[in-house]
Formats: C-alpha cells, sequence, structure tokens
C-alpha cells in the first residue's frame, strides 16, 4: 500500500477540503498522503472574546473558520480549518502589520521562551472535532543587526510572532523546542493524523 492508498483509507468517502493557502500547512498536510484541495473564503472575522486566554483562543478563530465554511459544503466534505497564534507572557502576538511591529516582536521573543499555539477543526455536515497543540519555544538572544536582516530578507509578514521556524531564523534563533515542531510550523500534523484516524471510524 502506497502513501496515496492510505491517505485515502484514512478519510475513507470524504473529500477533503483544506481551509488554508499557507504553504506550510499545504505542505505539511501532503505529507500524509492524503488528497485534498485548498479552498479559502475571504472576510472571515477572527475576532475573540477578551475572556479567553491561551489554547481557548486559537480553538475559537478555528471553529469560527470552521462554521464559514460549514454553510456551503457538500454531504461528502470534511473541512480542516486551523488558527496558530504566538502566545508570550500572556500576549497574543498575531501577524505584524509593518516591518517596525515585525522588528519589536522579534526583540520581545529574543531571549526567552514562548509559546505556539495551534488550533484546528475537522468538520463534516454530520460531526465536529476540534483539538489544540501547544510547543514551548526557547529562542537565544538576538541582537538587532540580525533581526533586521531576517525581517528585511524574509518579509515575515504573513507569520504570527512574525517568524517562520524552517527559516533563517529558527536555524540562528531557537535552540530548543519542548512539543512538536511541525505545530511550530503552523500544524500539528501527527495530532492531526491521530484524529483523523478516530474522527473516521
Amino acid at each position: 500500500m502506497d502513501a496515496q492508498q492510505h491517505g485515502l483509507r484514512l478519510v475513507e468517502g470524504y473529500k477533503v477540503i483544506l481551509a488554508s493557502n499557507s504553504p506550510r500547512r499545504k505542505e505539511l498536510l501532503g505529507g500524509l498522503g492524503i488528497p485534498f484541495e485548498v479552498r479559502t473564503l475571504s472576510g472571515i472575522d477572527e475576532s475573540y472574546p477578551d475572556t479567553l486566554c491561551g489554547e481557548e483562543i486559537p480553538m475559537y478563530i478555528s471553529g469560527k473558520k470552521a462554521e464559514a465554511y460549514q454553510q456551503s459544503m457538500a454531504d461528502d466534505e470534511m473541512i480542516i480549518t486551523a488558527d496558530t497564534i504566538v502566545y508570550d507572557n500572556g500576549q497574543v502576538l498575531g501577524k505584524p502589520k509593518d516591518r517596525e511591529e515585525a522588528i519589536q516582536m522579534l526583540r520581545q521573543l529574543s531571549g526567552h521562551a514562548h509559546e505556539v499555539i495551534t488550533g484546528v477543526s475537522i468538520v463534516t455536515k454530520e460531526k465536529t472535532s476540534q483539538f489544540a497543540s501547544t510547543s514551548k519555544v526557547f529562542f537565544a538572544s538576538l541582537t538587532d543587526e540580525e533581526i533586521i536582516y531576517y525581517v528585511d530578507h524574509y518579509q515575515p509578514f504573513d507569520k504570527a510572532g512574525a517568524y517562520g521556524v524552517q527559516e533563517w531564523i529558527g536555524y540562528v534563533a531557537v535552540t530548543r523546542i519542548e512539543g512538536s515542531y511541525f505545530n511550530v510550523m503552523g500544524l500539528p500534523i501527527q495530532r492531526l493524523y491521530t484524529e483523523l484516524k478516530s474522527f473516521s471510524f
């Protein structure tokens, strides 16, 4: 049995939709050998109540994304939505709006540990499953020269916390990770695999 046959068995009877344009999430889901298509909707409200904290935040947002897709999904479709946040001492660091904010975020993360939390929703017409995965990422101290080099060369404005662990910054700054490396990339793929096995049977 090849990877695609195994992937088809994992989601037997469903057409899988990844509700994300993230190249990292597409790469990771593709690594499971599951055939899928990408479908995105614009204008989804990603705000959340101020009372939420930690894992509750990306779980809530991924759930809102799933609800938006559920309204138009077919009976044989399975939608996977995800949201990733960088969480530093109770503060959510989202996608930086510009160069200066990206630099400021990396200055804040420099020299200590933070959490990367991904909330995932798996939905069909009949069933919904949600989970969150948390990884603790330890950063070495970074100079302003290193931070500015990374921001100017890699333009990390589409990434929570202003960094991609698979890029140069991950090579020079990340001293260790407690939890899933792939979660820091944006999708806790081993946990998703486990959830899909229990979801489908």
